[in-house]
């Protein structure tokens, strides 16, 4: 289909798009800490300059074009914004229920993944939500290997320290 796509054939695109958006949008809404709108924005660019570029798309899966596209504009957007600095990100331990059900442990996993930094986010959420291989990630990172390896323990690690009082 992305092959249709690169050909001008609009439709493919737009079934590209059907198939992705929701993977998409669920990226960068961890990437923007859970801003919606924000979220909605940048896959919407990223769709745009997609379609701008299809020609350009090569080997690899497509959604993992549509990533590195689509961190590439959080990047450019982060600075923009100076979205990472740490005040308004959610305290751990606020609004902590008695007994933790699922749905609290899904929270407390967002708010310790909000307070990663922003490459930390990317690799943990390429490699272990979006299934991505290490290899595929540090593409659509645009990092090396290593440095993506570097990523994801170190993002690992400050989860575990951060879900540590969940845990006991």
């Amino acid at each position: 289909m992305a092959l249709l796509a690169a050909e001008g054939d609009t439709a493919a695109f737009g079934a590209l798009v059907r198939l992705h958006q929701s993977k998409l949008r669920g990226f960068l809404l961890r990437m923007t800490k859970g801003n919606g709108a924000l979220a909605d924005d940048l896959a919407q660019e990223t769709f745009l300059e997609a379609f701008r570029k299809i020609e350009q798309y090569g080997t690899g899966t497509f959604f993992g074009w549509l990533c590195a596209i689509a961190y590439s504009r959080y990047l450019m957007e982060a600075r923009k914004r100076k979205l990472e600095s740490l005040e308004g990100a959610p305290d751990l331990a606020e609004d902590a229920p008695e007994a933790h059900t699922a749905s609290a442990a899904r929270i407390d996993l967002e708010r310790a993944m909000a307070r990663l930094a922003p490459q930390q986010r990317a690799a943990l959420t390429l490699c272990y939500a979006l299934g991505f291989s290490n290899e595929e990630a540090a593409a659509a990172m645009k990092i090396p290997l290593g440095t993506l390896k570097s990523h994801v323990n170190r993002g690992r690690g400050q989860l575990a320290g951060l879900l540590a009082a969940w845990k006991s």
